[in-house]
């Protein structure tokens, strides 16, 4: 390496300590809520849909598509159910623990994810709302009856035995793979009803349920600033918190390794990975 290289990575280093020292002075003795997107899940290998590593998928899944289209479902279900052990299998990362240290420690109050892949919550984080749903469990669209995903896993694999999981898996970030063919593919019905199922997660053009979005702002309420890692808040379920952060005047503290939507409103915005920079505030404010 040469020497003008390890100077300006010497300078970089430098410049993100001095930014993870004003985030964290502005988070100091204030209970915090966090706000956490794709980005936080890529150090534990699931892909996010931007960013670096990110992968695309031109027709990504709508409510609209999946409840008109048998032969949508049937492509989803399968490359669902080829995907999901592995979506759900990788461990909690660096800066899941990190928040997880930081509410045990009565300084994160609870923890607002965008994410479907239950990592906060194997993490230790115990206040977690899933915005945007779970990838764990299944809902009937008929009759509400809910399913451990696990459960349905077992009675798709029974109806469709010819179906073999691909040596190599590629998710998508949706945490399933792209099927070669799911002609012949059954999708289990409801055992209670006979109705539709569907995982428990919200779709493209679907709204988050109005009760989860009340334990979203609860969590917000009951704070006196917020962290938002890991989400360029293209969604807006993401700007809708902001919003309500930003409205109540409290300090708010973005990490994302790429700008995003409410850069104007933060009062820090650190450039980084969120695995390093959340272990780093965590690192700071239980020294404190």
């Amino acid at each position: 390496m040469q020497a003008t290289d390890r100077a300006d990575d010497e300078t970089e280093l430098e410049q993100l300590s001095a930014a993870i020292t004003h985030a964290t002075d502005l988070l100091r003795g204030r209970r915090t809520a966090v706000l956490t997107g794709a980005g936080i899940s890529t150090d534990s290998g699931i892909p996010a849909y931007r960013g670096a590593g990110a992968r695309t998928r031109a027709n990504p899944m709508t409510i609209q598509t999946y409840l008109a289209d048998e032969a949508a479902r049937r492509r989803y279900w399968l490359g669902g159910h080829l995907g999901w052990r592995a979506f759900t299998s990788p461990d909690p990362n660096q800066g899941h623990i990190a928040l997880a240290r930081l509410e045990r420690a009565g300084l994160v109050s609870g923890v607002v994810t965008q994410n479907v892949d239950g990592l906060h919550l194997r993490a230790g984080s115990t206040r977690v709302v899933e915005i945007h749903g779970t990838m764990h469990r299944v809902l009937c669209l008929d009759c509400g009856q809910v399913f451990d995903r696990r459960a349905v896993a077992e009675r798709l694999e029974s109806l469709n035995p010819w179906v073999t999981r691909p040596e190599r898996i590629e998710l998508n970030p949706d945490g399933d793979v792209t099927p070669e063919s799911s002609e012949g593919f059954v999708i289990p019905p409801c055992t209670v009803c006979g109705g539709m199922l569907k995982p428990e997660v919200v779709f493209f053009g679907e709204f988050v349920p109005a009760a989860r979005f009340r334990a979203a702002e609860s969590v917000l309420h009951s704070s006196d600033a917020l962290l938002v890692a890991g989400t360029s808040l293209m969604v807006n379920s993401g700007i809708r918190v902001i919003e309500r952060a930003r409205r109540r005047g409290i300090p708010i503290v973005i990490v994302n390794r790429e700008p995003t939507r409410a850069d104007t409103w933060a009062n820090a915005v650190i450039a980084g990975g969120t695995s390093p920079v959340l272990e780093g505030i965590a690192q700071r404010l239980l020294s404190s």
